[in-house]
């Protein structure tokens, strides 16, 4: 948690930026967001985690496919997820709705 001046606490996160072959072949691009000092190993277990939900199990996901990209501030939505699972999914392009 870091104190910010407008008088909020917030969760400062860190993105890395995920692209992964689908089952199909195409590609689907998404972001795995987590707490900023969440390991990089623990970011791809996530991603992986979240691709056997949406029928993606077992597809390619190393420091390859998954790269930081930055640090940010979480939006509340963000954190809660965060909190609850330890990760948030921004899904880009292909991703299931």
């Amino acid at each position: 948690m870091k104190y910010r001046l407008r008088g909020l606490f917030s969760m400062e996160c860190a993105v890395y930026d995920t692209y992964v072959q689908k089952k199909d072949g195409k590609i689907m691009h998404f972001d795995v967001v987590v707490e900023a000092n969440t390991p990089h190993e623990k970011a791809i277990q996530y991603g992986q985690q979240w691709l056997a939900t949406v029928g993606q199990a077992g597809q390619k996901m190393t420091s390859e496919e998954c790269q930081f990209c930055h640090i940010q501030e979480a939006p509340p939505f963000v954190e809660k997820s965060i909190k609850q699972q330890g990760y948030w999914i921004q899904k880009m392009e292909g991703c299931p709705n």
